[in-house]
């Protein structure tokens, strides 16, 4: 029993030792870390308002900048400094000021055109809401790439502090895939829904997760509304289908 208290006793020691022998190796490189890192940012005027400082081997940041997108690019630049272990980003979105309302009608505009032309267009759906500067983007899309691009104008947008990412990338599915052409066809290809197809946005977003259906965007009216739920129905293989299209100036927008 003595032996083994002796033995955990002496790895108990080694171990105080080791982490503060980690700790010691990681301070003596922070003058070096630090110097480093503020010559990274020198480089780019976008960041002359940046300080680089470090601790522990953990650069902090602090500062501001023009754009959210500078924030995480600043970051960026210095993640991979000579011995660094992290990067704990303090810097401030000091842009101009833009009223929420103002920025989410922007916002909004920019991101329902977004991908306009690609396949994967008419199967995203993504809307942004913004509070105090503050954009969440919310919504599904068919691939990273299209939450990535929505992402890509939200954090370049002038007037945007921070960006919340709340998408969801829907799974890949070769079913689904099936399932989004043969909803694109039978809505797009109807005489009453075809004039959606030459509006570049394709107003009519289809989203597939596991079989079932949304449909989301702009309808002019009822009777459209209604003839898309009716062809997405009539597809085989949808285990179900939730009409979100709204009706264009009119209060009976809910189905």
């Amino acid at each position: 029993m003595k032996g083994f208290l002796k033995i955990a006793a002496a790895l108990l020691l080694a171990g105080v030792f080791t982490a503060g022998a980690v700790a010691q190796d990681a301070t003596r490189f922070d003058q070096g870390i630090t110097t480093t890192a503020s010559q990274k940012l020198a480089e780019k005027s976008k960041f002359q308002s940046v300080k680089a400082s470090a601790e522990d081997g953990v650069i902090t940041l602090t500062g501001t900048v023009d754009l959210y997108q500078d924030k995480l690019d600043a970051a960026k630049a210095v993640r991979k400094v000579k011995n660094a272990t992290g990067v704990r980003n303090l810097i401030a979105v000091a842009g101009p000021s833009v009223a929420d309302n103002q920025l989410q009608e922007q916002l909004s505009r920019k991101i329902y055109y977004d991908r306009t032309g690609y396949y994967d267009n008419a199967f995203n759906f993504v809307t942004v809401s913004v509070n105090d500067g503050v954009a969440t983007l919310r919504g599904d899309t068919y691939n990273d790439v299209g939450r990535d691009t929505a992402l890509a104008i939200a954090q370049r947008m002038p007037g945007v502090k921070d960006v919340v990412d709340k998408i969801n990338v829907l799974p890949t599915s070769i079913f689904d895939d099936n399932l989004r052409v043969r909803a694109a066809r039978a809505i797009y290809r109807d005489s009453v829904l075809s004039r959606y197809a030459i509006d570049p946005a394709r107003p009519i977003r289809i989203i597939v997760e596991n079989g079932h259906i949304t449909l989301y965007g702009t309808v002019n009216n009822d009777m459209e509304k209604q003839v898309a739920g009716i062809r997405a129905n009539q597809l085989s293989g949808a285990f179900s289908v939730q009409n979100n299209l709204v009706v264009e100036r009119s209060s009976n927008a809910g189905m």
